[in-house]
């Protein structure tokens, strides 16, 4: 029995020291040391040579090429308030060059104003003051120019013309004021015609999903070919909901080639604001209304053709309006219906063409042809 005892016991104690000196011992199952049983996490089996899938790829490709020349644009405008006058107000938005020489295509909406103090940010954080070179507040287009110390990257324009839904869109930008911003989605409608702001529609827009939010305004809308397609404009809400639209850049096209041959847009030389209704009623106006003139600029189109601007302002229920001016209800027989009206009918005209103007002046509609100034559109 003794000898049993210890023959049994040697092999217990072999056993034990084969065991414990495998170098893949814990492959077993039979042991786990002190550290392994404390883990919270492990790490992915394949993450050290698990790669980038295809369409990452072309993400990181197209950011890194487009963010380069997707530009900040900051903004003190001052605007016509009804209740105090003139006031400053801040903007942020978005922009993209379309050239090295520092010409920058954007929204209207992101720069327009009265005497417009605009301020365009570079991805490497140099900053240049901007000027508007050409713009179309009913296409809700801008056209800027800065003065760079070199050549700039720039963006090229695509095709939008043949784009179709389901197909992969990206959009950059600067939300929020998170500037070098990249979302990405696909092309989810063509063609809606979408309700902006002042009550007016944009015809044709490209709805996408990319998400888009306040301060992406004015940023490029990009196929997976790194092309612009779209300027992004607005969004559905007041902030991304997957529901965003897109100025088609062959659009955006046509206001460079007016720009291009006709330098600047023909001028009427007027500031006003649209009327109608029960203020247009009143002020002893017709209440169908039409673009109320404020101020006529010495020597401009509108000055020789004897257009009258306020000659005093007045109080009416809340709000301080300039009185006394002319009431445009009409341009070449087509009503005035907002404010942009004026932008509209002088597109793709130029200096010395004439317009011809309906005005309400003394309680009588006259028609007057106004000769077209040269010069850009007033901010």
């Amino acid at each position: 029995m003794k000898i049993r005892s210890v023959l049994v016991a040697g092999l217990l104690v072999a056993g034990f020291v084969y065991l414990t000196s495998r170098a893949d011992w814990k492959s077993l199952g039979l042991l786990k040391s002190a550290s392994e049983t404390g883990r919270l996490w492990y790490e992915p089996e394949r993450a050290r040579t698990a790669g980038l899938g295809t369409d990452e790829v072309n993400n990181i490709e197209i950011y890194k090429l487009a963010n380069q020349a997707t530009v900040n644009i900051s903004t003190v405008v001052y605007r016509e308030n009804w209740f105090i006058g003139v006031v400053p107000v801040q903007g942020a938005g978005s922009g993209f060059l379309i050239d090295p020489e520092g010409r920058v295509l954007t929204n209207y909406h992101v720069v327009g104003g009265r005497g417009a103090q605009i301020k365009v940010i570079l991805a490497d954080r140099s900053s240049y003051p901007a000027k508007v070179l050409y713009s179309e507040r009913d296409n809700d287009l801008a056209v800027l120019k800065i003065e760079p110390k070199k050549k700039l990257p720039f963006l090229r324009l695509g095709d939008s013309d043949n784009l179709q839904v389901g197909q992969k869109a990206l959009a950059i930008g600067n939300p929020f004021g998170l500037d070098g911003t990249l979302t990405t989605g696909i092309i989810s409608s063509l063609h809606r015609s979408v309700p902006s702001e002042d009550g007016q529609n944009m015809e044709d827009m490209i709805q996408t999903d990319a998400a888009i939010n306040p301060g992406n305004s004015g940023g490029p809308l990009l196929d997976s070919q790194g092309s612009v397609i779209g300027i992004n404009t607005m969004i559905v809400g007041a902030a991304n909901v997957g529901i965003g639209f897109a100025i088609p850049i062959n659009r955006a096209k046509g206001t460079l080639e007016d720009f291009r041959t006709q330098g600047t847009r023909p001028t009427v030389g007027v500031t006003g604001n649209y009327v109608s209704g029960e203020l247009a009623e009143a002020l002893d106006l017709p209440g169908e209304g039409g673009i109320l003139v404020f101020t006529v600029q010495p020597g401009s189109a509108a000055e020789q053709a004897g257009i009258r601007g306020a000659r005093r302002r007045a109080v009416i229920g809340n709000y301080e309006i300039p009185i006394g001016g002319d009431l445009i209800m009409a341009i070449d027989g087509r009503a005035v219906e907002a404010d942009f009206a004026l932008q509209r009918a002088t597109r793709g005209k130029r200096a010395g063409d004439t317009i011809v103007l309906t005005i309400y002046r003394g309680g009588r509609t006259m028609k007057v042809p106004v000769k077209l100034g040269q010069g850009g559109e007033k901010l």
